[in-house]
């Protein structure tokens, strides 16, 4: 009977809607309130279930669930009640004969587990793929179909808000200043791209969207924060899940994870090992220009990727329950990945009249191999009075990317073989400590303060020899220091019903440049304040409307600053700006949130202006390969970006067997600054950058229960085309398609998932530099995959909720508004 247990509260809670909506209201309704936590860990227990009974009926008359919190408030009439509180693998608590003739607060009512119940099959409730929130967007990967034997770049190309080009930039509302955390905290990654390639999605448990951070996060990133919770099992027993998939072109990966918990102890665990291969393709047509815009002759410039890597993910934990307020979390991660890039390209040479003249060809057999190590630790104490908490948390981690290339070059018009080699070796070392402090006082309100300290150091050796010599003008060592010291404060407090949550945070920032080949050495100081201010007032149990203000700030990394170019096309090339300043964001959302019964919407109108903006600006290098100029695309701080847009997350179930999700975006961005270079004939050249653009992307999600519980999801999205000052990028539609189904009793579970149907997914862009190029380009970063999954789980129901430890950065005062 204990299987049916989830059902049965359902049903309960269900009779009791009905039942009080039937009995006529003689008396003003009370309010009963209180909170629900784990008794070992004092964490809350969301999705609890309170039922109120009368004490010679045990027949519902009312009830609810607790919120993210644990909170719950529930209206009664007037009388005595017995009160039951329930959560699933948890021993149920009952206070019996419980007078209620006023407002009336349970306080905090702890649950212990029932070790009983933990191997059995538990039904219950899945939960949506998007939880909507006032301040966040919290995705649910687990009950996305679309990322199975996929990766965490698969995860966050499926999440409302967020969107990832074919060359794998993340952006939040069409911002690609986006700061990425991975539990809390920032990533170790030297390119955060490619890491994002690398983690495979199934080690996800969930990814929060932030948009307006407020004090206590980061003040990294002015268009947001993605959040990237990994999982840890925290049930009791020994129970865990293992996944494996296969697919096409080559996708085969094994990932598990295995919990292990008793009453003081947890340990747990995953494991992740992949081969995959994403092959890619790109073409880029050019025109060259004379300076009365006239066509002196083309480059048609096809390219075909064939990547190809195997990766091995893992993290080992252990969760110590001190005593019944402390505990205290140690995790290793470690991830190692190698790789194989075979890129070819074709540059054919055809004349004014766009007749052939001689064809290139440029082999780049690229090899990679990058290992990431992490040890963080945890120590939460909580003190008597609920929420009154004081936590400290470190880390330190190390990642080496070393990449070898051997680049051979020969043409239709001599018999020559030029042969290019690069060695990137890349050393990323970071050291992460932040403590916080939660004090809650009265009528509701709550002081926090804490500080954060990032201290990090990249060092690059990038060297490139042409036919065995060195060439100076691309070979460079770079060393990057970055010491960053945070404090900050704020202070929550509601009056009725509205909230307000004021912060202050100010980061003191020390970052070197040093450019050991040319002895150039470069120190940027600077200290900031960013404050950040929220309002929330509830316009009824299920509506909130809210206004927030912050600040956030932008500093360039890694390849944005490193003059070093990859020399797949030696004639259009990425060079970094080792003098880019950082940018600055104020940002303001004004945010409503309304819940029906089948039905959530959200809706958001945010304004951002961005002084120093970064912006890519292609120019002529001066220097020409076969009498053709050498292009370089390198990123400059523009004065001002003014962007505003207005976006609504849809949640809906019209009826149990379907749930539909849907996302639009409508942004305008503004752009106002010149770009002033000296070129190769010594000409001052000024470049117009104001320039204003629209764009919108939409998704839309809609998962179906078909007969024989087989589940059916699918996924369409288009990307809006955008102007700019040198171009402008064509809009995409592209579509995805996952069928499920359930085997050995719910144990196992088979997934069937297509990523890009339509084999479109592609970024097309148009160049146009006056008296330079005309330029048409089109990439493919994968082909369409078809991936088949299998899950096994053991000891755990199919849609059991793993409750996390707070981390870095993880809601550290609790005092998030939400509706």
């Amino acid at each position: 009977m204990k299987k049916l247990n989830a059902i049965a509260l359902i049903l309960l809670f269900l009779s009791s809607i009905i039942s009080f909506g039937q009995q006529a209201p003689i008396k003003a309704k009370l309010k009963v309130t209180g909170k629900v936590v784990e008794k070992t860990t004092n964490q809350p227990l969301e999705y609890a279930t309170i039922t109120l009974r009368l004490p010679d009926n045990p027949k519902a008359v009312a009830g609810g669930i607790t919120n993210n919190k644990g909170e719950f408030a529930v209206e009664v009439n007037p009388g005595t009640y017995a009160i039951s509180i329930e959560f699933i693998s948890f021993k149920p608590t009952e206070i019996k004969s419980k007078s209620i003739q006023s407002n009336t607060n349970l306080g905090t009512i702890a649950l212990l587990e029932d070790a009983a119940q933990l191997n059995e099959v538990v039904v219950r409730a899945e939960k949506t793929t998007v939880e909507i929130k006032l301040d966040k967007k919290v995705f649910n990967v687990g009950t996305d179909l679309m990322v199975k034997g996929g990766t965490v770049s698969d995860v966050l190309s499926n999440i409302p808000s967020v969107s990832v080009d074919v060359e794998g930039n993340v952006s939040l509302r069409g911002n690609e200043n986006v700061r990425i955390l991975i539990d809390g905290r920032p990533s170790n990654a030297i390119n955060i791209v490619e890491a994002l390639r690398i983690i495979p999605a199934d080690a996800i448990d969930k990814v929060e969207v932030i948009t307006n951070p407020s004090a206590r996060y980061d003040a990294e990133g002015g268009g947001g924060i993605l959040n990237i919770i990994l999982k840890k099992g925290k049930n009791q027993g020994f129970n865990g899940t293992f996944i494996a998939s296969g697919g096409i072109p080559e996708n085969t990966g094994l990932t598990g994870t295995v919990n292990y918990k008793t009453k003081n102890v947890s340990l747990f665990t995953t494991q992740g090992y992949s081969l995959r291969s994403s092959p890619g393709n790109m073409i880029n047509e050019t025109a060259y220009l004379n300076p009365d815009n006239s066509v002196k002759n083309y480059i048609i410039e096809p390219r075909t990727n064939d990547r190809y890597g195997k990766g091995y993910n893992a993290n080992l934990g252990m969760d110590l329950n001190i005593n019944k307020s402390t505990t205290w979390t140690n995790t290793v991660n470690y991830r190692n990945n190698k790789g194989i890039n075979n890129d070819l390209v074709f540059q054919n040479y055809r004349t004014a009249l766009n007749e052939f003249d001689n064809t290139r060809t440029r082999l780049n057999r690229e090899d990679s191999d990058s290992e990431n190590f992490e040890y963080t630790s945890n120590f939460v104490k909580n003190f008597k009075k609920p929420g009154h908490k004081f936590s400290i948390d470190g880390s330190i981690s190390s990642n080496n990317d070393d990449n070898t290339a051997f680049i051979t070059e020969t043409a239709t018009n001599t018999t020559a073989i030029k042969i290019d080699n690069t060695i990137n070796n890349q050393k990323q070392d970071r050291i992460l400590i932040q403590s916080d402090y939660v004090l809650p006082l009265k009528n509701g309100s709550q002081f926090e303060a804490g500080y954060r300290g990032d201290f990090s150091e990249l060092f690059t050796d990038y060297e490139v020899m042409i036919n065995g010599v060195i060439n100076p003008n691309f070979t460079n060592i770079l060393q990057y220091k970055e010491k960053v010291n945070a404090l900050y404060s704020q202070y929550g407090f509601k009056k009725n019903k509205a909230s307000f949550l004021l912060g202050l945070r100010y980061e003191d920032s020390n970052i070197e440049i040093n450019q050991l080949a040319t002895s150039d050495f470069n120190t940027k100081k600077y200290g900031n304040f960013f404050p950040s201010a929220f309002f929330t007032y509830e316009l009824s149990d299920k509506a909130s409307t809210s206004i927030s203000y912050s600040r956030r700030i932008q500093r360039p990394r890694g390849r944005l600053l490193n003059p070093f170019s990859n020399l797949s096309s030696n004639i259009n090339i990425f060079v970094g700006n080792p003098d880019l300043d950082p940018s600055m964001t104020d940002a303001i959302d004004f945010g409503y949130i309304k819940r029906w019964s089948k039905l959530t919407l959200s809706t958001s109108l945010y304004v951002n202006k961005t002084i120093d903006a970064f912006q890519f600006a292609r120019r002529e290098s001066g220097s020409f390969v076969n009498g053709t100029p050498i292009i370089i695309s390198s990123p400059i701080n523009l004065a001002t970006e003014y962007r505003s847009g207005f976006e609504f997350t849809l949640n809906y179930s019209p009826y149990k067997w379907w749930k539909l999700n849907s996302n639009f975006n409508f942004f305008r961005s503004e752009t106002d600054g010149d770009f002033t270079y000296t070129n190769f004939n010594n000409v001052k050249i000024v470049q117009n950058f104001d320039n204003v653009a629209t764009s919108w992307f939409s998704r839309l999600t809609s998962k179906i229960t078909l007969p024989n519980k087989i589940d059916w999801q699918t996924n369409l999205m288009y990307m809006g085309g955008q102007t700019n000052a040198q171009g402008r990028v064509i809009g995409n539609f592209s579509a995805n398609l996952a069928f499920s189904k359930d085997v050995m009793k719910d144990k196992g579970t088979f997934t069937l998932n297509v990523s890009d149907v339509f084999n479109g997914r592609k970024r097309i862009m148009e160049t146009f530099l006056p008296g330079v190029i005309s330029s048409r380009s089109e990439m493919q970063w994968r082909v369409r995959q078809v991936t088949l999954s299998f899950t096994y789980r053991f000891n755990k129901a199919k849609n059991e909720r793993e409750r996390q430890p707070k981390r870095l950065n993880d809601g550290g005062g609790d005092m998030e508004f939400q509706g």
